[in-house]
């Protein structure tokens, strides 16, 4: 338990349902829906509307997602993949008879197709209560009557004007003479508000087809992009088996790729082979195993990681007892290793990860994003839709896994959580922040599993993530163990920024409570009845 004189806040424990959040205006549309009689799929649908309008630099309706959803807790997961696509016209060879050998975060290539809105609507449909106009509504009133900045957002938006200003229509729908709003400024976005209301009316339809698809097609062909109203039309999500791992007593399940949670699990088993118990939660051992993993696997994600539609993912070898004994090896307590690339990733923390579990214990995991802050920056003009650049994770490298294709998804950094115990699901969990979300989920379960920490404890712990060739360790490690870090021969250097933002909710099965817990480093809460 925390210590109560210490500044800190306790896990939300509730019998009848609870949901956490990255945005209190979230956490509350999703208990509405619970107390109005909707189930965790109704709720959750409704608290990721709500944050596609509050947190636009994180997620929104030109998105992608990915859920995991255990109905009644009991043994089924549903693993649903909402990635989008990239346009049929798009090419390899057609970029680099152009010159373009790398797809950039704010070209109009870096647009895929939207895949979130066909998701919820599917969702919905097939799993939900109350239909997909009641789940927008709380979303729908937020766009247009306004909801005043939070702190954690008004950071994030500053950070991204020059992005913004970039695009008229971005420029127009979120900047105020060309400046972002303050903390406590109301903040309205009547184009988005009817677009979500002619999903409201029509399903999936509003989104893909007619006046809403043909602005968004519209602008991004202004732009030179080859999408066309044709893959809007086909775009679909995909019911998928979920992928798993053991570590201790808690099966891990994950996403199938194109997501990177294979990662996860691959770090999992490697950090199997040592005994984290016996460590300090934040001490220089633990923080220097983890960090090698985070090594190791992310070069094997780089290397495999892509969509298996159109290419050979091994995702037996790479979740094999040998691999993680191999990989274990290379790893020297002593000394970092200098034989592995410098990069896991490019520099970015946004997204949102929200979960619900309900009185019959349906327990959903989802996950929605732009990608990078405010996505591609590029903005449709009449329906609001702010398109992601999902598709700069595509490489441009013919033969490679990933290279990108026509009709392909690429490799996905976000993924939802879920933990199981004795065939029942033990909690529903997920750690946002781009590249770093496979570090925040071991290191987030391994708290829970190693250290015997309650979801707030384990969400609160600080972090540290070895990306663009560097150690970065927030200011919750202390400056020995940096030092101690820095002695091992890792580059060591303190973040502007913290890493990521967790949330999540544990079910115990005895005593018939949920307890919950929302991450500190984002403004949201966590909430039960």
């Amino acid at each position: 338990m925390r210590d109560l004189q210490l500044p800190g806040r306790s896990a939300v424990y509730a019998a009848n349902g609870a949901a956490a959040t990255s945005h209190p205006l979230s956490t509350m549309a999703a208990i509405d829906m619970l107390k109005r009689g909707g189930n965790a799929v109704d709720a959750a649908i409704a608290a990721v509307a709500v944050q596609c309008v509050v947190e636009p630099m994180s997620t929104g309706i030109g998105g992608d997602g990915f859920v995991l959803f255990a109905p009644g807790g009991g043994g089924e997961v549903i693993g649903l993949n909402g990635s989008g696509k990239a346009p049929a016209g798009l090419s390899a060879d057609d970029l680099l008879e152009r010159g373009i050998d790398a797809i950039g975060l704010q070209s109009v290539h870096a647009v895929t197709v939207p895949g979130a809105i066909d998701m919820w609507c599917r969702l919905s449909e097939d799993h939900g209560t109350m239909g997909i106009d009641a789940c927008l509504a709380h979303a729908i009133d937020y766009a247009e009557n306004g909801f005043a900045i939070t702190p954690r957002v008004s950071v994030d938006w500053s950070r991204n004007v020059e992005k913004l200003a970039a695009d008229a229509n971005s420029a127009a729908q979120y900047l105020y003479g060309g400046n972002p709003p303050d903390v406590g400024d109301i903040h309205r976005s009547p184009q988005l508000a009817e677009t979500l209301r002619t999903v409201a009316a029509q399903g999936r339809d509003g989104f893909y087809k007619g006046a809403v698809a043909e602005d968004m097609v519209a602008y991004l062909n202004s732009r030179g992009g080859t999408h066309t109203l044709d893959d809007f039309a086909a775009t679909a999500c995909d019911y998928v088996t979920p992928i798993s791992t053991t570590y201790g007593d808690a099966e891990v399940l994950q996403i199938p790729p194109n997501g990177q949670g294979i990662t996860a699990l691959l770090m999992f088993n490697i950090l199997s082979g040592f005994d984290l118990a016996s460590l300090d939660p934040v001490g220089v051992e633990r923080f220097h195993l983890e960090t090698e993993a985070t090594r190791l696997a992310y070069e094997v994600r780089d290397t495999f990681v892509a969509d298996p539609s159109q290419a050979e993912v091994p995702v037996d070898y790479i979740l094999s007892k040998d691999l993680a004994d191999e990989l274990r090896a290379r790893i020297d307590p002593d000394k970092a290793m200098d034989n592995t690339p410098g990069a896991t990733g490019a520099e970015y923390r946004d997204t949102v990860y929200l979960t619900v579990v309900d009185k019959d214990r349906n327990a959903v995991s989802f996950i929605n994003s732009l990608y990078f802050p405010f996505g591609s920056g590029l903005t449709a003009p009449e329906s609001g839709v702010l398109f992601q650049n999902r598709g700069a994770g595509f490489r441009v490298e013919p033969g490679h896994p990933n290279c990108v294709a026509p009709n392909k998804r690429p490799l996905h950094t976000i993924i939802p959580g879920m933990i199981r115990e004795n065939s029942r699901v033990k909690m529903s969990y997920g750690v946002m922040g781009g590249g770093y979300q496979p570090v925040g989920h071991v290191h987030v379960i391994t708290n829970m599993v190693d250290y015997g920490m309650d979801p707030q404890e384990a969400i609160d712990c600080a972090r540290a993530f070895h990306v663009g060739g560097v150690l970065d360790v927030e200011r919750g490690v202390s400056d020995d163990v940096a030092a101690g870090l820095a002695a091992l021969g890792h580059d060591v250097q303190r973040p502007e920024m913290p890493w990521g933002g967790g949330q999540a909710i544990a079910i115990d099965w005895d005593k018939g409570t949920l307890a919950a817990g929302s991450d500190p480093r984002k403004d949201g809460c966590a909430l039960g009845y």
